[in-house]
């Protein structure tokens, strides 16, 4: 037993001695020393399990602790692949809806760039503005992410649509075209100006060297306004449907409506047709000025209307008119001549005056033309005619006067909406008084003129008083030079309350300006 103890005690190398559980050691001791020795073999078999069981364990953990190291560099070798496969790349949609998928966004904004030239290309006298509203990406991640930039944009490409940045023009709340800017506004506004002016500026011109003695002419151009304001907001627009300054010109001189027109049928007159469609007589005269009403036949159209234009230019212009001013008749009396009998011995000579006028203008048409002023330019003589003083009633001087007091002209003699005017229309004194003595030839009610008065002077004249309110002598009556005979009125065609009075001579029809002092 001995010899077995010792060969186990050789066997034990250090480290085994070092791992012996000292209190195993102990009693060990103790039992040799209180015991006799004997041999315990159980004992010696239990401790070297334990001690190989040890060593086991070690080289286990040992192993699987390699292991986790081997695997662990595989994992890690595994996540640097991926993650070196793994590419960015961006989704793009079109309001919400994927339509496919883009490497880099500036392969989008390079898009954008040259459609946007593309546009603008197309339509060069507009402001293009390329509508990516709606057009978004989203930014994603993947393993070996299979991406097609080309077929994405080729998609996108087909899907831009652009608009161009422009203005629509509002007068009077009434949008009448759209344009590029303010500035082909502003251009068009200057050719409408231009439009109605060029006529005054050139008539204005052509008076320093006209030769005629005695035309109508513009001497000033005073001012030239717009009566409605002009507004814009800013829209996007069709650039196919941008107006140049030009083209807005038009819509704003012309309107876009169509004339309203009317056939003829049996039993119409102008008066009729005017009171049918509530306007007034003159409208239709001066939007039909080859009219004849004696003439008209059933089929015949007439314009009632014409377009209007949404722009109203206001002209003001100064014109003077010189005309011939007939020789004052200087009568002188002669006791030894019978009354009616009459011998010229001085002829006179003819005068020049010139006569001012300022003429308000809506779009080129006369609104209103009043009457300033005149001066002699040249003056008459007087033609002498010597008569007779026996008594002869209802004969006049030759010498008019006013047949208002406190008179002004609202409208001269001449052309008017396309026909001539007759006479002067004047205001004034509301009482009218004979122009010269004479005999009421005529007292009573006439078409067009309503109430009027015709005075026969005996001596080749007639004169007429039209539009009266109140006829105050009867026809066959003598009346004398300022006599009043009625009250001035707005009677038959007439636009007002004036008097309405013409000057006729042999049958023939007179400026009354030519006569009156």
């Amino acid at each position: 037993m001995k010899g077995f103890k010792s060969k186990l005690g050789m066997g034990n190398t250090p480290e085994q001695d070092q791992s012996r559980d000292p209190q195993l050691e102990v009693q060990s001791e103790q039992q040799s020393t209180d015991q006799p020795e004997t041999s315990s073999p159980w004992y010696t078999i239990t401790v070297d399990s334990i001690r190989q069981g040890k060593h086991k364990m070690r080289r286990r953990l040992m192993i699987a602790a390699g292991s986790l190291v081997v695997v662990g560099g595989l994992i890690w070798a595994g996540t640097q692949y991926v993650t070196a496969n793994t590419i960015p790349y961006y989704v793009v949609s079109v309001k919400g809806q994927a339509i496919g998928t883009i490497l880099h966004q500036e392969e989008l904004q390079q898009l954008f760039t040259t459609k946007r030239a593309a546009y603008q290309k197309k339509y060069p006298k507009a402001t293009m503005v390329l509508n990516t509203n709606g057009i978004t990406t989203t930014e994603e991640r993947a393993y070996k992410a299979q991406v097609n930039s080309a077929n994405t944009l080729k998609t996108l490409d087909g899907m831009l649509t652009a608009y161009a940045k422009s203005v629509d023009v509002n007068i009077d709340g009434k949008v009448i075209g759209v344009v590029k800017d303010q500035k082909v506004i502003d251009a068009a506004l200057e050719q409408v100006k231009k439009k109605y002016t060029k006529k005054a500026v050139s008539a204005k011109a052509s008076t320093k060297t006209s030769k005629k003695a005695y035309p109508k002419q513009v001497t000033g151009l005073e001012s030239v306004t717009l009566k409605q304001k002009v507004s814009t907001t800013e829209i996007k627009a069709n650039p196919n449907k941008l107006l140049s300054s030009t083209q807005l010109a038009k819509v704003m001189m012309t309107g876009v409506e169509s004339p309203t027109t009317y056939v003829v049928r049996e039993g119409d007159t102008i008066s009729s047709i005017a009171a049918d469609h509530d306007i007034t007589q003159e409208e239709i005269f001066a939007n039909n000025p080859k009219i004849d009403e004696m003439a008209m036949q059933i089929g015949d159209e007439l314009m009632l209307t014409v377009p209007q234009p949404p722009i109203t230019v206001t002209t003001f212009e100064d014109y003077s008119e010189q005309i011939v001013t007939e020789p004052a008749v200087e009568i002188r009396k002669s006791e030894t001549m019978r009354e009616g009998e009459s011998k010229v011995v001085a002829q006179g000579s003819k005068g020049l005056k010139r006569i001012d006028y300022r003429v308000t203008k809506q779009n080129g048409q006369m609104l209103r033309e009043e009457w300033l002023g005149q001066e002699v330019t040249k003056k008459s003589s007087p033609k002498v005619i010597i008569k007779g003083t026996k008594v002869v009633q209802g004969e006049g001087s030759g010498n008019f006067m006013w047949p208002v007091s406190g008179a002004s002209v609202t409208s001269p003699y001449g052309q008017r909406w396309g026909k001539t005017h007759k006479g002067i229309d004047l205001v004034g004194s509301s009482s009218v008084m004979a122009a010269d003595d004479g005999v009421v030839s005529y007292a009573g009610t006439m078409t067009g003129y309503g109430n009027v008065i015709i005075i026969n002077h005996n001596n080749g004249y007639e004169t007429l008083y039209g539009h009266l309110s109140q006829i105050d002598t009867s026809t066959g009556a003598i009346v004398e030079k300022g006599q009043h005979i009625g009250v001035m009125g707005n009677t038959g065609h007439s636009t007002g309350t004036h008097l309405h009075f013409e000057v006729h001579t042999g049958g023939v029809i007179q400026n009354p300006l030519g006569y009156l002092p």
